[in-house]
């Protein structure tokens, strides 16, 4: 592998499209990265109805390479094919349940399947609530062969004033979780007595 970092977004049709938005944006901005996007059927309605029409062509020019859901013989689809990790930035019941049992019927599941098998960091923003126990053991099974579970739970302590600030801090803890240095600062708790101290200023 190059320089470059090779990372996987995949972007499912679970509500919440505008966190694969972000992530993709992120790392793009780094400059230091390769960004493979794959993005199911279901999620090209999702951006359009809560992204906009353009939403697609926009992610796909800012990808390194946007590869159909179909493509089950893409770069992707192997485990030769050497990467620094995989978002699904939001990852629908649907799609957790798939991973969770290797059911690679498509090449969103099948690229997340690679990198578990590969011992590659996989970060799954699973989107749904309520959750019921089918649910909750789906998440199990995921975590149990290697997954990370990371719900796009907002953050108050740094206190958003817009909802693209929520966006921003969730897919920047994201992007974290792959543990890799690329630059891009989260807001950090950094505990009561810090803030204390700073308002008796």
């Amino acid at each position: 592998m190059s320089g470059r970092l090779r990372i996987v977004v995949g972007i499912s049709g679970a509500s919440g499209a505008a966190l694969g938005v972000r992530v993709v944006e992120l790392l793009a901005e780094t400059g230091q990265c390769d960004i493979h996007l794959v993005v199911t059927h279901h999620a090209e309605r999702t951006l359009l109805h809560e992204v906009g029409r353009n939403a697609l062509s926009a992610l796909a020019a800012m990808a390194t390479r946007h590869h159909a859901d179909e493509d089950i013989g893409a770069s992707i689809a192997s485990g030769s094919f050497r990467t620094a990790g995989m978002i699904v930035a939001p990852c629908s019941i649907r799609t957790l349940s798939a991973i969770a049992t290797s059911a690679a019927n498509n090449l969103l599941v099948r690229a997340a399947d690679v990198q578990l098998k590969e011992r590659r960091r996989l970060v799954l923003m699973v989107r749904e609530t309520p959750l019921h126990l089918g649910h909750l053991r789906a998440m199990t099974a995921a975590t149990e062969i290697g997954a990370i579970i990371a719900p796009p739970v907002p953050a108050f302590y740094h206190k958003p004033a817009s909802m693209a600030a929520v966006i921003d801090q969730i897919a920047r803890r994201a992007i974290d979780l792959l543990d890799l240095d690329l630059h891009l600062p989260v807001h950090e708790w950094e505990g009561e007595d810090r803030i204390r101290d700073a308002g008796q200023r």
